[in-house]
């Protein structure tokens, strides 16, 4: 197996792949249950008439072995355009080449070269080694910010008052 790896930008073949990758993150995240998207879904919203989410893969001798997902993001308080990455994963047989470090600095580089005012994510708390890799790379984890969300019903609920 090798350490050559590419970072390149997801093409609408990749979809496939990415989904299962999408899996494979649910399943180290415990969270398998909350897949219900399918990727012909993840398809149109890379590639379709109105992309809402880009995405990188890195291929190591030929083989999609990690992803990183990410949308653009307004700061009002910078008033600059943000890229806050979704989600980054890296397959475990694949962890420690440098795939997760390539694919974080990808995602800064654009945002760099884009004017970003901010790369932005989150964190699962007992995620301890992503944590540790992060801050390694100058990120500072929040400890004062909490993460809403309203799915489903309530957001029906919400959404009609």
């Amino acid at each position: 197996m090798s350490d050559v790896f590419l970072i390149r930008a997801a093409q609408p073949d990749d979809a496939v792949v990415l989904f299962d990758l999408v899996r494979a993150l649910a399943e180290y995240e415990r969270r398998s249950e909350e897949v219900v998207g399918s990727s012909d879904a993840l398809r149109d919203h890379l590639f379709g008439s109105t992309p809402c989410v880009e995405a990188l893969v890195a291929v190591c001798d030929g083989r999609t072995v990690g992803f990183a997902l990410f949308f653009s993001t307004y700061s009002t308080f910078l008033t600059a355009r943000g890229i806050h990455l979704e989600d980054i994963f890296v397959l475990p047989d694949f962890r420690g080449r440098g795939v997760g470090k390539a694919l974080l600095g990808k995602v800064a580089d654009l945002a760099v070269s884009r004017g970003a005012g901010r790369l932005e994510w989150t964190v699962l708390d007992w995620n301890t080694s992503a944590i540790e890799f992060y801050r390694r790379r100058g990120a500072e984890v929040l400890p004062d910010w909490r993460v809403c969300r309203v799915t489903g019903d309530a957001l029906g609920a919400l959404a009609r008052g």
